[in-house]
């Protein structure tokens, strides 16, 4: 990751894409810390920043219970924003014990078949404490209602849209056929709230 921006800066931005969110519950009523990938600044922000925004600001207000995270995968490029392997592991390792053990479930919404390769080949290796195993693949949101609370989670609409496409193009599945353009497209910086749907209550 880099920085181009200062450190109250890219504080600021990561309050105003909420891209880290303690947002409704699953079906064992457990909190549910949602991360939107698709986001994730990564060009911007640094890990220092990225860490301390962690520690001060959504660690503490998850408390001592077990919770769960929803990771959304959506659109997410390498080129812009994952934040590279050696800082996802720099951030786990940052995690206090005590919210690592009351990490139950991880949903792993529409994973790609890299990131489903990466994590069989190396993911018990980077990741310590049982992770890997509290790992779940969620090819499609229907199937994320089986574990989550359908009226407590809004979900950004390209999210919906990519369900869509992967309806009439299942062999983007297995990563045999690129995206449509509108799911890559860069997430709107001045009003992420807007691009989220209801459909989840409907």
């Amino acid at each position: 990751m880099s920085t181009q921006i200062s450190e109250i800066e890219q504080e600021q931005l990561l309050e105003k894409l909420e891209i880290f969110k303690i947002h409704g519950r699953d079906k064992r009523r457990r909190k549910i810390l949602r991360i939107i990938g698709k986001f994730f600044p990564a060009r911007l922000l640094s890990l220092d920043v990225l860490k301390k925004y962690l520690e001060e600001k959504i660690f503490p207000r998850l408390g001592r219970k077990p919770f769960s995270i929803l990771y959304v995968h959506t659109g997410v490029q390498r080129s812009e924003n994952f934040p590279g392997i050696s800082a996802l592991r720099a951030i786990y390792d940052a995690i206090p014990v005590n919210v690592r053990d009351n990490l139950q479930e991880v949903y792993f919404l529409h994973p790609g078949l890299q990131s489903r390769l990466f994590l069989a080949t190396c993911g018990r290796f980077l990741f310590s404490g049982g992770l890997y195993g509290k790992l779940r693949y969620v090819s499609r949101v229907d199937y994320l209602w089986e574990h989550v609370r359908r009226n407590e989670i809004e979900m950004p609409e390209f999210v919906y849209d990519h369900d869509d496409d992967l309806e009439y193009r299942p062999m983007m599945d297995y990563g045999q056929e690129s995206d449509h353009a509108r799911v890559y497209a860069g997430a709107a910086v001045d009003s992420p709230v807007s691009s989220f749907s209801m459909r989840c209550i409907s």
